[in-house]
């Protein structure tokens, strides 16, 4: 059995990472399976909700990556993982996980994963959805009310006070380690065309 291609997509919150990560499931199946960053953000139970909205979840010291590096080489190793499962409708962790099964092409998620040279010296393929700012936040806004529970007004806050500054110094400069920048995310017909030919190729080796 050969060494699973492991490929990261990364991008600013809203930019697109998961429709183009859906594009790659709905067209092989069972041959690609998702291992998502968010889901390892840090259990937090020790504070109360209302200290939980006040935390920094755009740094990379929230997120678990310890963890999240372990059941990454496990999976390449063709192991079964049981990932944690956040809720982000209270800010936590939550006590349930999900299996998540080794396949031969592996898609690692999230705004932060090229920050860390730990996660990406272990990806084949490098993309990052780079969208204008405008439509991210837009995105965001409507994502976190209508899917997360939250106010308008607590979203608002929440993207000038710590998403926007930590795209800023931490996601946007982490482009520079993509290998393949999307413009657009999912509506790039023509750079999601490239993604499939470059993994069929592989599938089909």
């Amino acid at each position: 059995m050969k060494t699973p291609m492991i490929i990261g997509i990364a991008g600013g919150t809203g930019s697109g990472k998961t429709t183009i990560t859906k594009s790659i499931v709905r067209r092989f199946g069972e041959s690609v399976t998702v291992l998502y960053h968010d889901d390892y953000y840090k259990e937090q139970h020790h504070l109360t909700y209302n200290e939980r909205c006040k935390v920094n979840y755009d740094h990379p010291q929230a997120f678990d990556t310890e963890l999240f590096l372990q059941h990454l080489d496990k999976l390449r190793g063709g192991e079964l993982i049981h990932s944690p499962v956040y809720d982000f409708t209270i800010h936590d962790r939550s006590d349930k996980t999900k299996p998540v099964r080794p396949a031969p092409v592996i898609i690692v998620e999230g705004i932060l994963i090229f920050a860390d040279t730990a996660l990406t010296d272990r990806m084949d393929i490098k993309i990052f959805v780079d969208t204008d700012a405008d439509v991210r936040i837009l995105r965001r806004l409507a994502r976190d009310v209508k899917e997360r529970g939250r106010s308008i007004d607590s979203v608002i806050e929440q993207y000038l006070t710590t998403v926007k500054p930590m795209h800023e110094k931490y996601v946007e400069p982490s482009k520079k380690m993509a290998d393949i920048i999307v413009l657009e995310g999912g509506r790039n017909a023509v750079a999601l065309d490239l993604i499939m030919n470059k993994i069929k190729t592989f599938l089909d080796d």
